[in-house]
């Protein structure tokens, strides 16, 4: 039987007290702060403008922007070896089982190494593994 949950009265209240103090001084900033009116981009194709600064044709970009050309590549390497990975994970082996990137130990699972159900249970409880 378990006892019910008491009350703790030695607490230390500066944590608390500080983190409202910290709200309040947070608040009190983004509400007393002035924001200027939304300009917006200058007339053409914000989408556009992007796709140009991915492949380094900046140049016919309407809006300026820096080149993106080395991130796309580091990205499209990194997905690329994410998904080669994935296949390899999930690929068949010669015998039409399934290969695994989780494993149990060490231990010899019945129906996974081809012997029967009832094979080998023996030798497991004479070598002591559980």
């Amino acid at each position: 039987m378990t006892s019910r949950p008491r009350l703790a009265t030695d607490v230390n209240y500066v944590n608390g007290l500080a983190a409202v103090a910290l709200f309040a001084v947070m608040a009190y900033v983004f509400v007393t702060s002035e924001l200027g009116n939304p300009t917006g981009f200058a007339d053409g194709s914000i989408v556009a403008s992007i796709g140009y600064a991915m492949f380094n044709m900046v140049d016919q970009a309407a809006i300026q922007a820096e080149s993106f050309l080395v991130a796309f590549i580091i990205i499209a390497l990194v997905l690329d070896a994410a998904l080669d990975g994935a296949v390899m994970l999930a690929r068949r082996e010669d015998d039409d089982s399934v290969v695994t990137a989780l494993t149990d130990g060490g231990r010899r699972i019945a129906g996974r190494t081809g012997e029967e159900d009832g094979a080998d249970r023996s030798t497991e409880s004479e070598r002591g593994e559980d």
